[in-house]
């Protein structure tokens, strides 16, 4: 089952529960994915639509800190909540250890010395982790490993 047919499943679901809050999130959602596969004017593939999917919570967890800093606390819990909708429709992400792991491993076979080499060792890492790497952690754990 793709992302885009759980998610329509999920809406339907959410639509007999009387979740007007949670359809209107998914609804939102669907339309994202949507968009960007008539943008790309191709079906996206599940790597796509996941990638879509993640670029939308961090765009809210983004959010929520602005509204926060701005005084708008319940603004921030809204865009929170839409987050935590995302990611219970994402893959679960790897800890800490198994992308350390992961990262040791890349920059072994690319023989990284510093953090010139840290495009080389992060397209490793993104292509052997696929959709359980979270980026952002991912070229955090690479930076420290080639700094030292």
């Amino acid at each position: 089952m793709s992302v885009t047919e759980d998610l329509q499943a999920r809406v339907v679901t959410a639509l007999k529960a009387g979740q007007k809050k949670e359809v209107q999130a998914l609804r939102f959602l669907l339309s994202e994915l949507q968009r960007t596969a008539k943008d790309s004017g191709t079906t996206l593939s599940e790597d796509d639509e996941l990638r879509v999917l993640r670029k939308a919570r961090k765009s809210r967890l983004e959010a929520a800190e602005a509204f926060r800093v701005g005084g708008r606390e319940e603004l921030a819990v809204k865009e929170e909540w839409e987050a935590d909708i995302i990611a219970g429709l994402l893959p679960q992400e790897l800890d800490e250890q198994a992308l350390l792991s992961l990262v040791d491993t890349a920059i072994a076979q690319t023989g990284a010395v510093s953090v010139k080499d840290m495009g080389r060792v992060m397209s490793i890492v993104m292509e052997r982790g696929g959709p359980q790497v979270d980026g952002k952690t991912a070229s955090r754990l690479v930076k420290e490993r080639l700094s030292t």
